[in-house]
């Protein structure tokens, strides 16, 4: 097992229900700090607004993306509301509502890219005022790619429809909506749904021989595509559908290869019908694809949605299993070496968004202001 503690973006169930939280465990489960993200103090009744209009199901936005800082502080996006950055104690630093969701990456530099969406659905852009060719005025929701800066601005903001019409990649979204449509009500509004943005470092760049630093890999999950654009100049500079199905968190881990995780949602609950849920590897500049995970017919994986993984500096994997509530790590032949499952309450298990394996020690958790760690066990220390 990598060594260091695990922070886990779920709903645990409380006395006001289910609610949004972050944990920060040990190897054993232990919880040795948590956060409680309640949307409603922490963005504001109106934010909520948002919410009710992208996904009325959902009750509580769930925590997508997350971001643990040495000094305790967290940055965290609630489903299509915002995001916030926390102090150790809970407390807010700085919010933004700009219909935050999926990933939260840094980059090198310290600055974050960042998953948002337009207000309401839109027909047009500045780019293209008189509409999107070929959507006939047809409103849908805007998938934007944001970069932010660690106090909370914007410093850049794209469109994904613009990058796609740029580069000519509409024909992805005419085979997702399909043609010709009766009336506008027909429309699948969220054409794009993209749940991941990854800048590639300058000390790896030189891996990718198409690619140079800072230059983003994207997932959009309903068009089954990843590509990798340059955010300066919106030049997609390779993309790929073929080998994935509604995938999820695509990270370049060096020697030309790209991470992806494979949902492989084939409509059933168990992923019976295709074979579950993989880690796919991809190396576009020798078109090269192969699975990683998992390695026996008897591992089983599967989340038909969410999805995360972590590439761990002692060369394993770690896997979010989001649906089914659980998080493993797997080493580099993909045998299980840690495992952890959220325990059901009355018959449902919540889904976990994302887990993530941080270098941290309990003389560093307890350092934190509000910290409880300096009050656990001391037996149970690593």
């Amino acid at each position: 097992m990598q060594p260091g503690f695990t922070l886990l973006a779920s709903k645990w169930k409380t006395d006001d229900g289910w609610m949004p939280k972050l944990k920060l465990i040990n190897q054993d489960g232990e919880v040795l700090h948590e956060w409680t993200i309640d949307p409603n103090k922490i963005l504001g009744d109106q934010s909520m607004q948002r919410l009710e209009r992208k996904a009325p199901r959902l009750k509580r936005p769930n925590p997508h993306g997350s971001y643990l800082f040495p000094n305790g502080d967290v940055l965290v996006n609630l489903e299509y509301v915002g995001m916030a950055r926390l102090d150790a104690c809970g407390d807010v630093r700085w919010t933004m509502i700009e219909g935050n969701h999926h990933s939260v990456a840094r980059a090198a530099d310290g600055t974050f890219w960042v998953p948002g969406v337009s207000e309401t659905p839109r027909a047009k852009s500045e780019r293209y005022p008189e509409g999107y060719p070929g959507l006939n005025g047809q409103r849908v929701w805007i998938d934007r790619i944001l970069h932010v800066s660690e106090d909370g601005s914007i410093l850049k903001d794209i469109s994904v429809l613009d990058v796609f019409y740029q580069n000519g990649l509409e024909e992805y979204i005419s085979k997702y909506m399909g043609d010709p449509y009766p009336n506008p009500d027909d429309v699948h509004k969220d054409v794009t749904h993209i749940n991941d943005v990854e800048s590639l470092s300058a000390s790896m760049a030189d891996e990718y021989p198409l690619f140079e630093a800072g230059d983003l890999a994207v997932s959009v999950r309903h068009l089954n595509l990843v590509f990798v654009f340059d955010p300066e100049t919106l030049e997609v500079k390779w993309h790929a559908s073929d080998p994935f199905l509604h995938q999820h968190d695509p990270d370049f881990v060096g020697n030309g290869w790209i991470g992806v995780f494979s949902n492989n949602n084939d409509l059933t609950s168990d992923g019976s019908m295709v074979g579950g849920s993989t880690m796919k590897f991809v190396r576009p500049h020798t078109n090269t694809t192969e699975v990683r995970y998992p390695t026996d017919p008897g591992q089983p994986f599967y989340t038909p949605n969410g999805g995360k993984w972590q590439p761990l500096s002692n060369g394993n994997m770690l896997l979010t299993e989001a649906a089914a509530g659980r998080v493993l790590e797997v080493d580099s032949t993909g045998q299980t070496v840690w495992e952890w499952a959220h325990s059901p309450y009355q018959g449902e298990v919540p889904s976990v968004q994302k887990a993530t394996r941080y270098a941290l020690t309990r003389e560093d958790v307890a350092a934190w202001d509000c910290s409880s760690a300096d009050t656990l066990d001391a037996s149970t220390q690593q």
